[in-house]
């Protein structure tokens, strides 16, 4: 029964960093073949990848965003987070945290929050 649970704000003024955290239940985050994954998907628009932490503990980002993103961990409290910097109103999303199963591209989204709604406002 793995569960996952964004939490954050739900506004950030632009030129900000936009921080989330994913809890995740029911599963180590730290288990073998795991990609935990953040996601948004603007609005009237399609899904974007933003970055993921490996169970290892290597990250890795979507071009568009790597300048600004940041992805760690808290193996303690099974928690990985996301730091996007310097904010703009396009960055207004739902953001979502999904975990991958399966090594490489031999996998699949398994898991997914519900999603937290961001907007990027003065």
């Amino acid at each position: 029964q793995v569960q996952l649970q964004e939490s954050g704000p739900g506004l950030v003024k632009p030129s900000q960093t936009l921080s989330l955290t994913c809890t995740v239940s029911g599963g180590s985050i730290t288990a073998n073949y795991g990609y935990w994954t953040w996601i948004r998907q603007p609005p009237g628009k399609g899904l974007e990848f933003i970055g993921y932490i490996s169970y290892s503990g290597n990250t890795h980002y979507s071009p568009s965003l790597k300048s600004r993103t940041s992805t760690s961990r808290n193996t303690s409290k099974n928690q990985f987070t996301l730091q996007l910097s310097s904010v703009t109103p396009e960055d207004t999303a739902v953001c979502y945290c999904a975990g991958w199963a399966g090594h490489g591209c031999e996998g699949a989204y398994v898991y997914w929050g519900k999603g937290t709604r961001v907007t990027v406002s003065t």
